[in-house]
């Protein structure tokens, strides 16, 4: 989301801009979000995944797509990839810690 901020637009980036390619052809993209307070984070991870679907990063031999989003649903955003059918199998990871409540 920075990238995009920097850029102009999410519309002003490229698929390369921010996937990276790592070790065993791992597919990486980090997306980010708004200051905290400031905006909608979960537009964020709704705009992020969009984005990547429109860019093609989503091709046909992945194994895996891991999601990693926050636990909250203030704005909906967060559950897209439930919501919208873009996930099998679904784990939730908590933990015991204050900040998880």
């Amino acid at each position: 989301m920075e990238m995009a901020a920097e850029v102009g637009s999410v519309e002003d980036l490229e698929l390369e801009d921010v996937l990276q390619i790592g070790y065993g052809d791992v597919r990486c993209a980090e997306s980010g979000g708004p200051e905290p307070g400031v905006g909608c984070a979960g537009r964020g991870v709704i705009t992020a995944i969009n984005f990547l679907e429109e860019e093609g990063a989503y091709v046909p031999d992945l194994d895996f797509v891991f999601y990693d989003v926050l636990g909250d649903v203030v704005c909906g955003g967060f559950a897209m990839p439930i919501r919208e059918n873009k996930a099998q199998e679904i784990y939730i990871v908590c933990s015991g810690e204050m900040m998880a409540i």
